[in-house]
């Protein structure tokens, strides 16, 4: 079992990695293998709304990390998405890259779990966690829970380190989805199905 987590901060070794990596130790101590991608220190592309994805299920973009992130997802049982917050927001170039890997496949992401982890050095924390979550609800994706909302503060890894509540949170959302991925494949193992999907009944406001 395997667990795909996605720095977007430029910071290679900052403050959301500092968060990350405490979920990384948590999901290890229970079991699981974990993968991290960095990806805030891309040039990532927006999307052009071009469309190939459709034809050819995969980017026209092959300068930045979309595609290999996709391929990624799809091997691994569970994904953790963390973002600095700017402006009260996530990373501009995170939400691209979120943009594209969500608009292309999120139909086989699927009841895979996941979370997103947001770290601030002051406020803006929940409306980026709140951001973060839409990609994963639009997916079907269960989004897995701590004991507060995913977030660190501090303006450095030390002050960070400094924020218990925070850790303990992320601590926690380690052991949750370590839980929930165990359950997931001991569910599949009895002969539990995934719910059967409808097929998509587009209605927009305006006719």
């Amino acid at each position: 079992m395997n667990v795909l987590l996605i720095n977007g901060s430029p910071h290679p070794k900052g403050c959301t990695y500092t968060a990350l990596n405490m979920v990384v130790a948590q999901l290890e101590k229970n079991g699981l293998s974990t993968q991290m991608l960095h990806v805030g220190n891309k040039a990532v592309h927006g999307c052009m709304a071009c469309g190939k994805c459709a034809e050819t299920g995969q980017c026209v973009f092959t300068d930045d990390p979309v595609n290999e992130a996709i391929g990624l997802l799809l091997e691994a049982d569970a994904l953790v998405v963390g973002s600095p917050v700017y402006y009260a927001g996530p990373n501009g170039a995170l939400c691209a890259f979120l943009d594209r890997v969500f608009f292309m496949r999120n139909e086989l992401y699927a009841f895979k779990p996941a979370a997103a982890v947001v770290s601030c050095r002051r406020g803006g924390a929940s409306a980026s966690f709140d951001r973060l979550n839409k990609y994963f609800t639009i997916a079907r994706m269960p989004v897995v829970s701590s004991q507060y909302w995913n977030s660190v503060h501090g303006n450095t890894p030390e002050e960070v380190l400094q924020d218990k509540e925070g850790l303990q949170t992320m601590r926690t959302l380690g052991d949750n989805m370590a839980w929930l991925v165990k359950c997931i494949a001991a569910g599949k193992a009895a002969g539990i199905n995934r719910p059967v999907m409808e097929p998509w009944e587009p209605t927009n406001f305006i006719r």
